[in-house]
């Protein structure tokens, strides 16, 4: 019988947990990022986390994928807000998409598309 240290099952779902978990609270951050990116970035995350966690440790990768964490906090908390944007609701949505390079600016409006027939 295999042990939880010798399988990656545990990796696999936390990284699953982190992603669904982000895409679901911070997914408007990405709402432009084509859905290949998004897949690919989850994909070669696991990969990463799986590698390490075979040759270096547990240990070794769940502090790796920790660490990942840092950048995102700051961006968040730091970055975003020096820029004049809320870092929680990536408002206001015109000057988001313009930091982030994104041209074409489509901000919904659900007032006036709920009064559409």
């Amino acid at each position: 019988m295999m042990s939880i240290q010798n399988n990656l099952w545990f990796e696999i779902a936390l990284v699953s947990f982190i992603f669904a978990t982000g895409n679901i609270l911070l997914g408007h951050f990405e709402e432009k990022v084509p859905k290949w990116r998004r897949i690919m970035k989850f994909l070669v995350t696991l990969a990463v986390v799986c590698f390490l966690t075979t040759f270096f440790g547990r240990l070794i990768s769940l502090t790796v994928l920790g660490l990942t964490f840092l950048p995102v906090i700051y961006i968040h908390t730091i970055w975003l807000p020096k820029n004049g944007i809320n870092g929680w609701t990536g408002e206001p949505r015109k000057k988001y998409f313009q930091l982030r390079g994104w041209t074409k600016i489509e901000v919904s409006d659900k007032t006036t598309s709920a009064k559409k027939p």
